[in-house]
């Protein structure tokens, strides 16, 4: 492979976000490559010609008024200035508070429980093991540690340490350092004085049967009615399994498309986003250098007509990935016209190789270009990975995408009563109404590809 084609191969797999993050690092690493933050760049990404010094007009030179003008109301002037409403500009100089103390900043969890533990004036080694717990806390709030190792850690005795964690779970919010899920909603029936009922009795001896939805095994061991056990069951629903939840700092990540899709008039229309990419050119004193000859020596030459070709192929690299991209989404929307159109159900089964041929590239070249690459539709954002479905035969019929297929089982369930919710096998039979045809273990496999629980669990009371 020569270096042009390394490279192009490089960026053509590299993602929006990471495309921008390597453009950044060659900016910092050669000097030959430079930002154009004027626009001035050409179709190929060379600098375009600019006005040589000598030919730059010059500016007149800017001349105070020291006379004092008389068509000036000073009586209107002298009335602004002396209101009491006018608005003043301090310097820089004046200390004010700066704008990060005008902004709010999240409270962490440790924060938060180390706070409420200082509340009860704790002795010394009371601190130290409840600094101790909060620590080891995990992103979910229970505690990722045994009492013997906090023994260990704190020099401290169990008893010490058993009370002191105590103290900690009556902190907020309700259910923090617990050890496992049934004492995280121990503790929480516990706050709402539910001690000794039927849901503390649910929690502690039947969580397996709460977890299948076997109700009436649990009416039948607590020798109660359904009704009271579908109560309970309500009421532990209502608990919070991840107490620590709102002190999560995950940002959620938002996806920036790299190519839009609109619908005008009875077309589409194909755009690139080039926002925040930034306009590439060669800097024009280093192509000077190389032409000067006996001013710089031989191995200084030889440096920068490597880095000179290094930004050249970088951004005839770059072109020529923002072309592949439009080819490659051109080629998608002339085969996904119904998609873009009506929606998901009308997703055709279409391969890689179907794109490849009609643009005249490689599968490997439409492979790593609809890798981590996204476009906006008029149905949504969605990787072009996504339009690339292997087909479902129908009884009578054309094929049809399997995303399509996920799509009608997601509705059938969607649409169906919570009280019986239909089996693997019955959605089969009713795919199979709507002339498609597959069988039950691919419906499972459909289902828990969308994350979907078994009938048995999403049956409700």
């Amino acid at each position: 492979m020569t270096p042009q084609l390394q490279m192009a191969i490089k960026l053509l797999q590299l993602s929006r976000l990471e495309l921008i993050e390597t453009i950044r690092q060659e900016l910092e690493e050669n000097p030959a490559l430079e930002e154009a933050l004027d626009g001035s760049v050409d179709d190929q990404g060379e600098e375009m010609s600019e006005v040589p010094p000598e030919e730059t007009p010059t500016a007149k030179e800017v001349s105070i008024e020291e006379k004092v003008r008389d068509d000036i109301d000073w009586s209107n002037y002298i009335e602004e200035y002396n209101t009491p409403y006018r608005i003043s500009f301090e310097t820089e100089d004046r200390d004010s508070p700066s704008f990060e103390a005008f902004t709010a900043t999240k409270t962490s969890l440790s924060d938060h429980l180390l706070w409420q533990l200082m509340m009860f004036s704790p002795t010394p080694e009371e601190e130290k093991i409840g600094s101790l717990i909060v620590g080891n806390l995990d992103t979910d709030g229970y505690l990722d540690i045994s009492i013997e190792e906090l023994c260990s850690l704190s020099g401290a005795s169990e008893d010490m340490v058993k009370s002191v964690l105590s103290r900690v779970q009556t902190f907020d919010p309700v259910g923090v350092g617990a050890r496992d899920l049934k004492e995280c909603l121990l503790i929480q029936a516990n706050y709402f004085n539910l001690n000794n009922t039927i849901v503390t009795e649910i929690i502690e001896n039947h969580l397996n049967h709460l977890e299948s939805k076997n109700y009436k095994a649990i009416a039948r061991a607590l020798k109660t009615n359904l009704d009271e056990v579908i109560s309970a069951v309500n009421i532990i629903k209502g608990l919070e399994p991840k107490p620590a939840r709102q002190f999560s700092d995950e940002e959620p990540q938002y996806i920036t498309p790299d190519i839009y899709v609109y619908k005008f008039e009875d077309d589409f229309a194909i755009m690139l986003n080039d926002d925040g990419m930034p306009k590439l050119r060669v800097n024009s004193l280093y192509k000077r250098a190389i032409h000067k000859d006996g001013e710089i020596s031989d191995a200084a030459k030889e440096y920068i007509q490597e880095k000179l070709r290094s930004a050249t192929w970088l951004i005839r690299s770059i072109h020529q990935r923002q072309k592949t991209i439009y080819r490659v989404m051109e080629s998608i929307v002339k085969f996904q016209r119904d998609f873009f159109e009506k929606g998901i159900a009308y997703l055709k089964p279409m391969v890689l190789r179907d794109v490849a041929q009609d643009i005249g590239m490689h599968e490997s070249t439409i492979s790593r270009v609809t890798t981590n690459k996204y476009a906006y539709t008029p149905q949504g954002i969605f990787e072009l990975k996504y339009f690339f479905n292997s087909s479902i035969s129908r009884i009578h019929g054309d094929a049809i995408a399997s995303a399509s297929v996920q799509e009608k089982i997601r509705q059938i369930i969607e649409s169906e009563d919570p009280r019986k919710p239909y089996s693997d096998s019955k959605i089969s039979e009713l795919l199979k109404e709507a002339n498609i045809n597959i069988a039950r273990r691919t419906v499972a496999k459909y289902r828990e590809m969308m994350k979907v629980l078994p009938s048995s669990k999403r049956k409700q009371f």
